[in-house]
């Protein structure tokens, strides 16, 4: 685990969920320059290829499946919309190191969260989201119910906060142009195993490194601990 950014998950979700965090400090104004990876991956996408298995599809679904929360509709997982958006030809590009998340989410099928590490903090919980929790997810002001679904949370005063998840993360910790430390979370089905998930952890780093310029990256696994 790094020392930069240490990322625990409760009992529950450590059950159903390999997680894995990579990070990018000191990262190039605005982000850096472009990420190539997935103008490749798009290119692919337009000339007619899914690059999501169904069985990887169904997978990170039933990872998501758990109590009230039902994974379908406007509650899929990310990669599910991203996947759709390049489809279309609607892909957003926002800032390099959301490109990196993106771009590995399209390639791994699996959904990420990616954050400003200023705002979020060294320290992440991974749980489930309890009754009564949301938070706001776009400039719009909508907001996403997060009871029973897998959440990263912050550390606050009021105790942890959840700020991101496999579908939308919250507007209060996204990265902005001035953003210079990133912290990202990857979230894979448990029967993916750690060295999968692992394996693109390490690419997200390496996408970071090519395309935000950062003067440090790195990337490792997730750790259960007994509580949240």
């Amino acid at each position: 685990m790094s020392d930069r950014f240490v990322v625990t998950m409760d009992e529950g979700v450590a059950g159903r969920v390999v997680a894995a965090v990579a990070w990018a400090e000191g990262i190039a104004p605005q982000g850096g320059g472009r990420c190539e990876f997935l103008d490749a991956l798009l290119t692919r996408v337009a000339g007619g290829e899914s690059l999501l298995p169904d069985a990887v599809r169904a997978a990170v679904r039933d990872m998501l499946r758990h109590g009230a929360y039902k994974p379908t509709g406007r509650g899929k997982p990310a990669s599910e919309f991203l996947l759709q958006a390049a489809q279309r030809g609607e892909f957003p590009r926002v800032h390099a190191a959301v490109d990196a998340n993106n771009a590995i989410s399209l390639a791994s099928g699996l959904p990420g969260s990616v954050f400003d590490a200023d705002l979020v903090g060294r320290r992440l919980l991974l749980r489930y989201g309890r009754a009564g929790e949301s938070y706001v997810f776009n400039p719009s002001g909508q907001s996403i119910d997060l009871e029973d679904l897998i959440v990263v949370c912050r550390e606050s005063a009021a105790g942890w906060e959840p700020c991101g998840n496999p579908v939308k993360d919250s507007m209060v910790t996204k990265i902005h142009p001035g953003t210079r430390d990133v912290v990202a979370v990857l979230y894979a089905p448990r029967a993916l195993g750690d060295e999968a998930v692992l394996a693109w952890a390490s690419r997200f780093a390496d996408e970071l490194s090519v395309s935000c310029r950062p003067r440090d990256v790195g990337f490792s696994l997730a750790e259960s601990v007994g509580g949240s």
